[in-house]
């Protein structure tokens, strides 16, 4: 199955205090991107890098949030931006930090609620990202965007979410670092949790499966939001959230390629690149090898790569 790949760059740095992750769009096309997509039979529609709407004056209760106007205005935009990306194609949001799922997903959202078909979401990431803006400590809103996509309450100044996606239609998949508040929220919502203790047990293949098979019965539409870090940081080193203990290279491809036998998924976003923190581009170039995997190469179809 062909697809119609629409390549939206959002080089969102609001969402953490580390800078480095408004150069990803940039380091995934020169990693190749497009050409991987193309060589696989796809068509590739680049629409560039879009930008925040301006916001100002928002407030929240909470003093530790930081960059809020900024964040309102990058989830305004890729909203807006993502609903109309669905209707046309595929899109692939090119991130950016992990905040642009607030915006990202609620596009997808729409979408989907016009279209009368549920969505699902698959969070490929070492956190479960279920702050809200009340309970984050930090302050950082990359840690919210699930709790955002579940529709949990505390989130104000940001509008509500568009369709809030039911806990039961939300897979968390490779998580290993959650903090009390995200956990206590957490256990009072049906999300499936497979961290990397149920991946060590079961493996890979059995949980994320049966996540497939409830997406495949309810004629689901399937975002898939995938963070660097969900990977090892000893193969993908350019993150600033890094957490032993992530899924090895070939975990990774074998979840991209059941995903492209699935034949569900209907949106991609790559989140948490920091380029400044790569190693002559390794980590772009094995996240675009990811989504070559998720979009059909086979395991015999992969080059051999020096870094020499």
């Amino acid at each position: 199955m062909t697809r119609h790949c629409i390549l939206v760059g959002a080089p969102v740095d609001s969402g953490q205090r580390r800078p480095g992750c408004l150069m990803g769009p940039a380091a995934y096309r020169v990693a190749g991107l497009a050409a991987t997509l193309m060589e696989l039979g796809h068509s590739v529609e680049d629409r560039g890098d879009v930008a925040p709407r301006a916001v100002t004056g928002s407030a929240c209760a909470n003093p530790a949030v930081h960059h809020l106007d900024e964040t309102m205005g990058w989830t305004e935009t890729l909203t807006e931006v993502g609903q109309a990306a669905m209707a046309d194609g595929f899109p692939i949001f090119l991130g950016g930090d992990h905040s642009l799922s607030l915006g990202s997903v609620a596009g997808v959202a729409k979408h989907a609620q016009t279209a009368g078909r549920p969505l699902f979401v698959l969070w490929l990431d070492a956190h479960s990202d279920f702050h809200t803006v009340e309970t984050t400590a930090s302050g950082n809103l990359h840690g919210t965007p699930v709790g955002y996509i579940a529709g949990r309450s505390g989130f104000d100044p940001f509008p509500p979410f568009p369709a809030p996606v039911p806990a039961r239609n939300i897979c968390l998949f490779g998580i290993r670092s959650v903090d009390p508040a995200e956990h206590a929220g957490l256990l009072a919502h049906d999300i499936a949790m497979n961290d990397m203790r149920v991946l060590d047990e079961r493996g890979i293949v059995a949980p994320l499966r049966e996540f497939l098979d409830q997406v495949r019965a309810a004629n689901g539409m399937l975002h898939v939001s995938l963070d660097v870090d969900f990977l090892d940081p000893a193969i993908a080193p350019a993150v600033g959230t890094t957490v032993p203990g992530g899924t090895t290279f070939r975990e990774a491809h074998l979840v991209m390629e059941l995903l492209h036998e699935s034949a569900l998924v209907t949106s991609l976003d790559l989140v948490e690149l920091n380029a400044f923190l790569d190693e002559r581009g390794r980590t772009a170039k094995l996240m675009v090898d990811l989504v070559g995997s998720l979009m059909g190469r086979k395991v015999f179809d992969r080059p051999t790569r020096s870094f020499g």
